[in-house]
């Protein structure tokens, strides 16, 4: 069994605090993305349970055990770098049989000369060949085990290193931002490859990436971190859809959401922009944030709000609409999926939102529910009753 447990996890570097007491429990066969902006203690996070940095306080277990104070050899967990670590001067296959070489034999057996007269090296080398080549014909590497790393491509390189990870037969695969030094279009295939080879492995896998996208696209859940904090954990449509804090709808996805400043009036209504919205939260009059993701805005003649069309970006198959509206310091973003109807650059267009677009969150950030204006008087006047 491979669940990962974190309880109350920090981590200080002098007066900083990079962790502020994460929670996260990683259930054993388990796809999660540690995903935040650089600087959110993600890789310090990855690599406190790979036990190559201590945390401050906290604990940390693995199936069930404590591994506060085991050295990283002795958790059985295999990692996967961003700068990949192969041995330049090595062959692939020699690059993927290195752990197995370090595990099973001894330091005569490892020797060039002497270790190939002692009685055991034939036979331990004939089991790891088995392995790595079992290995590389499931990244499809086959065809290249006697190149160097300098000869693959960066794709190629990270299937190595992926292979000299899962020739272990770790207990989890630990992934730090492994795609980051691809191309665009590489990163893209490596995502699928890597998900494929979790469902094919049933193994758990917790990923480090500032990259969304990866995160969203490969994961069981995500875990967002901002700050030093674990702030919403969940399906990657859940967090989508139902951020819990702004700061989450504003890092999830692409292109960012929209923020419009609004205020809930004493009667429970919420406006944006001098227009009622058709929701309503109970309590006191105060200001507050709307989150309105691009897709959610409609354009039309019959819309409540008034913008101008200040840039477009004809994406092909869709578009981005940028709309110049008054009282807001920066435009309005709205996705449009028939390129065919778009507002001609320059021109005055209307828009409108639907109530169940609206993310509602109080100054300090936090998720505020809503409900239609009905249900919020029905509720006003039990309580009163």
């Amino acid at each position: 069994m491979a669940r990962i447990e974190l309880s109350a996890i920090r981590k200080s570097f002098d007066a900083t605090d990079v962790l502020k007491g994460v929670d996260l429990t990683i259930e054993d066969g388990e796809f999660v993305s540690l995903v935040g902006p650089s600087g959110c203690g993600k890789s310090t996070l990855l690599r406190i349970i790979a036990g190559l940095e201590p945390q401050t306080s906290g604990a940390v277990t693995i199936g069930g055990q404590p591994v506060d104070g085991v050295r990283p050899s002795q958790r059985n967990l295999a990692m996967v770098f961003q700068s990949y670590a192969l041995y330049p001067h090595l062959s692939v296959y020699d690059n993927i049989a290195v752990p197995l070489r370090m595990k099973r034999l001894s330091t005569l057996e490892r020797l060039p000369a002497l270790g190939r007269l002692l009685p055991n090296r034939h036979r331990i080398e004939r089991e790891i060949r088995g392995e790595v080549e079992r290995v590389a014909a499931q990244l499809e590497l086959s065809a290249y085990l006697k190149r160097k790393p300098g000869q693959l491509s960066g794709g190629q390189r990270q299937r190595v290193a992926v292979g000299r990870a899962i020739v272990r037969q770790p207990v989890a695969f630990l992934f730090d931002e492994p795609l980051s030094n691809l191309d665009a279009k590489l990163r893209v295939h490596m995502r699928a490859e890597i998900a494929q080879l979790h469902r094919r492995l049933g193994t758990t896998f917790v990923y480090v990436t500032h990259d969304q996208a990866e995160a969203m696209t490969m994961s069981g859940r995500i875990a967002v971190m901002i700050g030093g904090e674990l702030v919403q954990v969940g399906r990657p449509a859940e967090v989508y859809d139902n951020p819990r804090d702004i700061r989450v709808a504003e890092f999830v996805g692409s292109p960012k959401i929209n923020v419009f400043p609004g205020h809930i009036r004493t009667d429970g209504a919420v406006e944006m922009l001098g227009h009622s919205l058709g929701v309503a939260v109970p309590g006191m009059a105060r200001p507050c944030r709307i989150g309105i993701r691009p897709e959610r805005i409609e354009l039309g003649a019959t819309g409540a709000f008034a913008g101008a069309v200040v840039h477009v970006e004809n994406m092909g198959a869709e578009a981005f609409v940028h709309l110049g509206v008054d009282g807001m310091p920066t435009p309005v973003l709205a996705r449009i999926g028939d390129v065919r109807a778009l507002p001609p650059l320059g021109s005055s267009t209307r828009f409108g939102v639907p109530p169940d677009a609206i993310r509602l969150f109080d100054a300090a950030g936090k998720r505020i529910e809503t409900k239609p204006p009905a249900a919020t008087h029905r509720a006003r006047e039990v309580a009163s009753v």
